[in-house]
């Protein structure tokens, strides 16, 4: 995918998910949600630390990709779900209904590479597959622990979008928008 516009300070591969990747993505995203202050702690939310050790499965949902950021010498640096239909989305709240736009859920980067532009290629990716399918928007959400994703979504021109909000287990969501095309 090409990287529109991303800053790196270390050349990355943004590319699908390989088969042979699902179980490192998955203890990688395990390990970077459960390190972060303030989000509930797997113990408290069981089902969503499964969700997020099986992400890969995610590729198998219609519509639906996986995408991961390599570095030059071959390590897995992050990933991110990117979803084409909405239906697909499987959050809390209304995103599920929303009609002509793309998703994104379950960004997270290796603490290792933090600052290296993966977090930023991983979300372009997204938005370019977005534009080439023709979608009016982008639609994401993140918490208040993740507030280096929320600063990156707002400069990348995301929008706070309060009727997308929603409480996962008394936990709050938080929804965004970027406006493809008026």
């Amino acid at each position: 995918l090409p990287l529109v516009g991303a800053r790196l300070t270390a050349p990355l591969t943004i590319r699908d998910l390989q088969p042979g990747e699902r179980a490192a993505l998955g203890r990688l995203m395990v390990e970077v949600y459960a390190g972060l202050d303030g989000f509930p702690t797997p113990a408290d939310q069981p089902k969503y630390y499964e969700m997020l050790a099986d992400i890969g499965s995610f590729a198998d949902k219609p519509s639906t990709r996986v995408l991961v950021a390599i570095s030059t010498e071959g390590a897995l640096v992050g990933g991110v779900v990117y979803f084409g239909d909405m239906a697909q989305y499987g959050s809390g709240g209304t995103a599920t209904t929303v009609k002509d736009a793309s998703g994104i859920r379950l960004l997270g980067v290796d603490p290792r590479f933090r600052n290296t532009g993966a977090g930023k290629a991983l979300t372009l990716a997204c938005v370019q597959l977005a534009r080439d399918a023709g979608h009016a928007e982008v639609i994401l959400h993140t918490t208040q622990a993740m507030q280096v994703a929320w600063g990156l979504y707002l400069r990348l021109g995301f929008v706070r979008s309060e009727d997308l909000d929603f409480l996962q287990q008394g936990f709050p969501v938080f929804g965004f928008r970027l406006k493809l095309k008026a």
